[in-house]
């Protein structure tokens, strides 16, 4: 190997980790702006960082600037960003009252961000690329932030948002390490050509979530978050019918 091949080797891929940066960054100011009790800032926050998540893999592989270093970089930018971020965000937002039970339950919820992240970094390769197993981070911290900034911008009754965030956060924390499949959408082909009318469903969907962006992501993302178990059971359920009809 020559000494310029060296050096390119030894080197990485400005691109996709400037998008992984801004993720990086995107989560550490949420835990800034929540410190600082500017806790709508914070819950926008994790969802640019989420945007910027779903950049970096992206433009990684249309550049074809995949690397072991941007994927172990974006793993622990995802840590930060969607484990530790709204973690802390939630805690002092409205768990901070509750004493040991409320850092317990942040914690629970970092904690198993961390497990579900470890888990994937060691499927890939090995998954079934159609489904996720077990809630993604970025869909549980938006879903987190999401009551964050929706209770922030709509003015929430404070013992509502304490009564929403616990169960909430320990919820979102467990269905990170749950077995429960997800729909990773990775079958959408963004390429082909697509019907008019899809074009027309998109621009009214902007428009529906212009009308409260607070609420109604929150709520796309909490129906996310149930679409695992609700198809679960579903599916339990046929596979026990199908057994009785075999009977």
């Amino acid at each position: 190997m020559t000494e310029s091949k060296k050096k390119q080797s030894r080197g990485i891929y400005l691109l996709p980790n400037l998008f992984t940066t801004a993720g990086l960054f995107s989560g550490f100011y949420a835990i800034i702006a929540a410190i600082r009790g500017d806790f709508e800032s914070a819950a926008i926050a994790i969802f640019i960082a989420m945007i910027m998540d779903g950049l970096d893999g992206r433009i990684a592989r249309m550049t074809n600037t995949q690397s072991a270093f941007g994927a172990e970089y974006d793993s622990l930018a995802d840590m930060v960003s969607f484990c530790l971020a709204p973690a802390l965000v939630i805690y002092l937002f409205s768990l901070l009252g509750m004493g040991k039970l409320g850092w317990m339950v942040a914690f629970i919820y970092a904690a198993c961000g961390a497990l579900r992240l470890a888990r994937f970094n060691t499927q890939i390769g090995i998954e079934d690329k159609r489904y996720f197993q077990g809630l993604p981070s970025p869909a549980a911290a938006a879903c987190v932030a999401g009551w964050v900034w929706a209770s922030t911008s709509n003015g929430v009754d404070p013992s509502l948002m304490t009564a929403v965030a616990l169960p909430l956060t320990f919820a979102c924390g467990i269905l990170m390490v749950s077995t429960v499949r997800y729909h990773s959408f990775k079958e959408l082909d963004l390429h082909g050509k697509v019907p008019f009318v899809v074009m027309l469903l998109m621009v009214l969907v902007f428009a529906f979530i212009a009308i409260d962006p607070p609420l109604i992501l929150f709520g796309i993302f909490v129906i996310y978050a149930l679409s695992g178990p609700i198809l679960t059971l579903v599916k339990l359920r046929q596979h026990r019918s199908d057994r009785q009809q075999d009977k």
